[in-house]
């Protein structure tokens, strides 16, 4: 499986106004170019094909993208149910690689009561489309497995923002573009993701953990750039990620959904304080900042 290097970020000109005065400037955009996700599945000689979503998203990584969707969306369990998976040629003036086509065994059945949905997704919603929100409780492949015991450091977690920060060079060149990032529970990062759409960048996250076989993420941290929605924590579920940290707010679904898969959820994180909004049992932290968040809602 290769990745084809896509043009991720756009040179404009623009002009600045400050007070009375205006200049012309070059500036940088995050691109945003829809991206159609196929799968042909069946025995060789009865091959089907079936466009599964078309998401917008910021060109790059599209592979682990289209894996990450069909495994966090149920319609694969691993990535031991894809053969391949590659860009479509297209005739297109412009050249674009908006089409991945992702190839399953002969032998694997999709689960395509899963697809039924219509999944057109922007990059400011990822759950546009879907019929119910029962829908999409689906059922991660590690929600019966055993979670380790996670010791954790409110020191290590104030730095996680500032070294998210530090290593968003799409943020960096743009300032409008989402971030997921994997640490380890001392701090360090091991695997980042950036999209226009902050469930792609997700999408793509998981699906390069999956296609390196390190699912389940039980032992690492989550850290979203922005807001923790319900289908993040969804995503995450999928994964078997344990402990999910957001730099905003998470919706109330988002806090249900947490509590429902025994995820630990923190939101507003910053580089001295953050709310808890569910503690696993197994995510053990000082228990002078417990009783600091007690007597705060008592």
């Amino acid at each position: 499986m290769e990745d084809l290097e896509l043009v991720s970020i756009k040179q404009i000109l623009v002009r600045k106004v400050k007070g009375l005065t205006s200049v012309p400037l070059s500036d940088l955009l995050s691109v945003e170019e829809p991206l159609e996700i196929r799968i042909a599945y069946g025995p060789k000689s009865e091959r089907i094909q079936k466009n599964i979503s078309v998401t917008m998203r910021t060109p790059g990584n599209d592979l682990e993208l289209a894996i990450g969707f069909l495994f966090t969306e149920g319609i694969i369990s691993s990535y031991q149910d894809v053969t391949d998976v590659y860009h479509v040629d297209m005739k297109c003036s412009s050249q674009k690689q908006n089409i991945v086509q992702v190839e399953l065994a002969e032998n694997f059945m999709p689960q395509l009561q899963q697809s039924d949905r219509n999944f057109y997704t922007t990059s400011s919603c990822g759950v546009c489309g879907k019929g119910s929100i029962e829908s999409i409780r689906t059922v991660s492949p590690f929600s019966n497995q055993d979670k380790p015991q996670l010791n954790l450091s409110t020191d290590i977690l104030y730095e996680l923002p500032g070294k998210l920060s530090a290593a968003q060079s799409g943020f960096a060149a743009t300032g409008g573009i989402h971030a997921s990032g994997l640490f380890t529970v001392k701090g360090d990062l091991v695997l980042l993701r950036e999209d226009v759409g902050r469930h792609n960048a997700l999408d793509k996250l998981i699906g390069k953990a999956l296609l390196k076989d390190t699912l389940p993420l039980d032992r690492h941290i989550l850290l979203l750039s922005g807001r923790a929605s319900f289908e993040l924590i969804q995503k995450a579920a999928m994964a078997g990620i344990a402990i999910v940290a957001a730099i905003g707010a998470p919706s109330s679904l988002a806090v249900e959904l947490a509590a429902e898969f025994d995820i630990t959820l923190f939101g507003f994180l910053k580089e001295d304080r953050f709310n808890i909004y569910n503690l696993s049992s197994r995510i053990l932290i000082p228990t002078s900042y417990e009783t600091i968040m007690i007597s705060q809602t008592t």
